[in-house]
């Protein structure tokens, strides 16, 4: 048994100063509040529980700082994300993720849903492991010390009614069946990785493939891009004569298992079929800011019933607390009202809600019975001097975090990943990546 006592800990009842955990095999087996430190091991500041990145294209890492003043739209930029995805083959993803998932422990993310649609050797010829990407995945997650739910992602073609061309052919299976056939040859062999699926979008999946797809997904987490571009919306109506949101529902493919990724430009019903139907709802705002998505109607999702999880998608930011922050404060700007959702709330979007999303419901809390992920947040920081503890998870960022506990077992310590460089593995990554 490990004991860990924190100065301050945020508890399913909000946060309670001398928080003792007592940790048996990655669980919290006992919560002692008002403890003595005794020979526990110590946690500083504020400790909350694991943040859960929910949606992750770990590859667009390397597109940080690309012509961030060239005008443009989400479609330009794709242009420069299909460059990188040509570039990358099992080694060089494996090297480029494992910075990445490194950055995210350091931001105390705990668990990410890598939303994985890069599978195959160029022209779309299989490796001689056909899942020898997703494997390269697995390997960086591990080597980071994060939980991973492996996200396969069915796309199969490059809009509606056309075939995947150039490098979407990296992408595409054929079609579903074969899809599912690669997928299921694929072993999880780890407590701390899970398999899940995804339709990449309605324009890259076709209706009955939806169906396929959705069906092989049966318990498992199944995402989706929804709504993500007034463009999609328009083709979509124009190709089947209804909304993204009403096709997904007619392919059965909404539920309490599925999370629609962005679901920005929804229309009044589109949001009352998504909470109907329980689906949940991952925002992405810095993404959507950089890609000038525009801003989602999240206090609309959250009373029709959809659950809000968090993700860092393009990776612009790597910081759940700041995509958190920014829900609340996009709000404010297209309102011009204040107070949309409150500290307890953005800190569900960013752990319980984000965990659940990806399958791990026993993460994502400070209780009995839950994964003992722990990430303490520095109090004493300029930025939080004279912050009431009640409001950390409003104000607090990624550089805050000192702290990282994983299953019980420490990955960063006083802001340092103990096992990854992550400076240095990104640097040279990407600098391999952008050599010609």
């Amino acid at each position: 048994m490990t004991t860990f006592w924190c100065e301050w800990a945020w508890l399913p009842q909000g946060p309670r100063p001398g928080v003792r955990f007592d940790v048996e095999r990655g669980r919290i087996t006992a919560v002692s509040v008002d403890a003595p430190a005794g020979g526990a091991e110590r946690l500083p500041g504020m400790v909350l529980p694991g943040l859960a990145n929910a949606h992750s294209h770990a590859f667009h890492r390397a597109l940080r700082g690309w012509d961030t003043g060239a005008r443009g739209t989400f479609w330009t930029w794709r242009e420069q994300m299909y460059q990188v995805a040509e570039a990358l083959d099992p080694d060089s993803y494996h090297r480029l993720a494992r910075g990445v998932y490194a950055e995210m422990a350091l931001a105390g993310i705990t668990c990410v849903g890598e939303f994985h649609y890069l599978h195959h050797a160029a022209g779309g010829a299989r490796y001689a492991d056909p899942n020898a990407m997703g494997e390269a995945l697995v390997q960086a997650a591990r080597d980071a010390g994060i939980r991973l739910t492996l996200l396969d992602t069915c796309y199969l073609a490059g809009g509606f009614g056309r075939e995947a061309a150039g490098v979407q052919q990296r992408f595409s299976d054929g079609d579903a069946a074969r899809w599912a056939e690669r997928v299921e040859e694929f072993t999880v062999d780890s407590e701390r990785v899970r398999l899940g699926a995804a339709v990449h979008s309605v324009r890259a999946v076709p209706s009955e493939a939806i169906t396929e797809v959705a069906g092989w997904a049966r318990e498992a987490p199944l995402h989706v891009h929804l709504s993500e571009q007034r463009a999609e919306n328009e083709a979509c109506l124009a190709a089947h004569g209804c909304t993204p949101t009403q096709l997904l529902e007619s392919c059965g493919a909404l539920g309490p298992n599925t999370t629609a990724v962005h679901a920005t430009h929804l229309a009044a019903e589109d949001v009352a079929l998504l909470g109907r139907s329980r689906t949940g709802v991952c925002l992405c705002p810095t993404t959507e800011a950089d890609l000038a998505d525009g801003i989602g109607p999240a206090p609309q999702l959250r009373v029709a019933g959809s659950g809000l999880s968090l993700g860092s998608d393009g990776h612009s930011v790597i910081d759940l607390l700041a995509e958190a922050q920014a829900v609340e404060s996009y709000q404010r700007l297209a309102t011009e009202t204040r107070g949309h959702h409150d500290a307890a709330a953005l800190l569900d979007m960013a752990a319980g809600a984000g965990h659940r999303s990806l399958g791990w419901t026993d993460a994502g809390r400070l209780e009995v019975g839950a994964r003992a992920d722990f990430v303490a947040v520095d109090l004493g920081s300029t930025r939080l001097a004279g912050t009431e503890p009640g409001a950390v998870p409003a104000v607090a960022r990624a550089d805050d975090v000192r702290e990282v506990v994983v299953d019980g077992e420490r990955v960063v310590q006083d802001g340092r990943h103990r096992a990854v460089d992550a400076a240095r593995e990104l640097r040279d990554a990407i600098a391999d990546l952008r050599t010609p």
